[in-house]
């Protein structure tokens, strides 16, 4: 069983059924079809996944989606958070965790699947470090400042929802995203 529940959502029935066949048997996965912004009640997550890429531009593909609906402070609240701690370039493999402003989702979890906007993934290798960034952030992070500093994420951050990795701008298959999450889900130390 996970420490947090994880929401995979998919606009697709492509990207749907490889979450179902890779990762539907892990206890605390429900996968969603749908508008990850638009989850119903009951699966409102804490936090949304961005798999943007190092520099933390949120222009295309979902990065584009949450910018419009969280505004433009998001991507300046990332690109901050990379500038301060990372010297201007999120390493893949890498995750940070910023504030939305919103009242329903009131964090994004930035973890790049490239390093440079619109890259082509030549393969799912940069999707798993992502998702492994993720859980790892989740289950052993600490909110790095702000009014949380040094909390850890899992008492704050429950339900996370995941959007499928690379599979968009990045041109990686469904099936192969979904099993190198899977892959990344194997590995966490419950």
């Amino acid at each position: 069983m996970l420490p947090f529940e994880l929401v995979l959502c998919a606009l697709d029935d492509e990207l749907a059924s490889a979450w179902s066949r890779h990762c539907g048997d892990v206890a605390g996965v429900v996968v969603y079809t749908g508008d990850i912004l638009a989850l119903p009640d009951e699966l409102a997550p804490d936090a949304v996944v961005s798999p943007a890429n190092s520099h933390g531009y949120m222009r295309g593909g979902i990065d584009g989606v949450y910018r419009r609906h969280f505004g433009p402070g998001i991507e300046e609240a990332v690109r901050s958070a990379i500038a301060t701690r990372h010297g201007g370039l999120l390493p893949v493999g890498e995750a940070e965790i910023v504030p939305t402003g919103d009242p329903r989702i009131a964090w994004l979890i930035s973890a790049p699947t490239m390093t440079e906007p619109g890259t082509r993934l030549a393969d799912a290798t940069n999707a798993g470090l992502a998702a492994a960034a993720v859980f790892r952030l989740v289950t052993r992070g600490r909110f790095p400042d702000g009014p949380r500093a040094g909390e850890p994420v899992a008492e704050v951050v429950h339900r996370v929802a995941m959007p499928g990795l690379g599979t968009g701008v990045g041109g990686l298959s469904p099936d192969a995203c979904a099993a190198a999450v899977r892959r990344a889900l194997d590995g966490i130390d419950a």
